[in-house]
């Protein structure tokens, strides 16, 4: 399974580079799905206009808009109302999964309600998160970004990675995600966890993790 983790898309041409060498081809050549989930248990984005915006690739964070052969649709919430033939055979196909961010805890709930979390690990295609879109695929995302409570509770992800997230550091719309917070936020984590601001990206190959960067990260490293 191939992942690159970005914190705002694929917005520098660092991680452009990286997406490419994982697709092996062209993106010109590449076949996509966005899937805007997340985006639905999010306060400030969706549904509504921001969905549209990604879906359409009108939003600033490039994803949906890099010039892909095909892009369609995967929304997760209608899956469990379909036969998986329908859908399945179509992930299984794709070059990329485009995933949008919002809330971590919505978009984790149902990609396990959908059975799209059980395909993952089994896919070729390339997986493009962004913010909650990457986040979901580590073991949990601690306190500090629990927003939609799934109907268990906790914080617990699909654990895809060993690692932890903390997108958007010193976002100037977001003035709490700051490194000292994301320091606080690792020490209360269980294992590995980056800061990354919206100019990186974690490039994940068979569980070997490099981070893409033309900005600046931490790694908080537990004991």
């Amino acid at each position: 399974m191939k992942l690159l983790l970005t914190s705002a898309g694929v917005n520098n041409k660092s991680i452009h580079d990286a997406l490419v060498d994982m697709l092996d081809k062209p993106i010109a050549d590449s076949t996509a799905l966005c899937i805007p989930t997340a985006m639905y248990g999010h306060p400030w984005v969706g549904p509504g206009v921001k969905t549209w915006e990604f879906i359409s690739g009108k939003e600033e964070n490039p994803m949906v808009n890099l010039g892909w052969k095909s892009v369609g649709v995967l929304e997760l919430t209608a899956l469990p109302s379909i036969d998986k033939d329908r859908w399945v055979p179509l992930v299984r196909e794709t070059d990329v999964l485009l995933v949008a961010g919002g809330d971590a805890l919505y978009l984790c709930h149902w990609m396990r309600q959908s059975g799209l979390a059980d395909l993952l690990p089994s896919l070729r295609s390339v997986y493009v998160g962004m913010s909650a879109g990457s986040m979901v695929m580590a073991p949990n995302i601690g306190e500090f970004f629990v927003g939609w409570t799934p109907p268990n509770g906790g914080d617990k992800t699909l654990s895809l990675v060993d690692f932890a997230m903390f997108p958007h550091v010193d976002h100037e719309m977001l003035p709490y995600n700051t490194m000292a917070a994301a320091e606080k936020w690792a020490a209360g984590m269980q294992g590995p966890a980056y800061a990354i601001d919206d100019q990186t990206a974690i490039k994940v190959i068979d569980g070997a993790v490099e981070v893409v960067s033309e900005g600046h990260w931490k790694l908080f490293a537990q004991s």
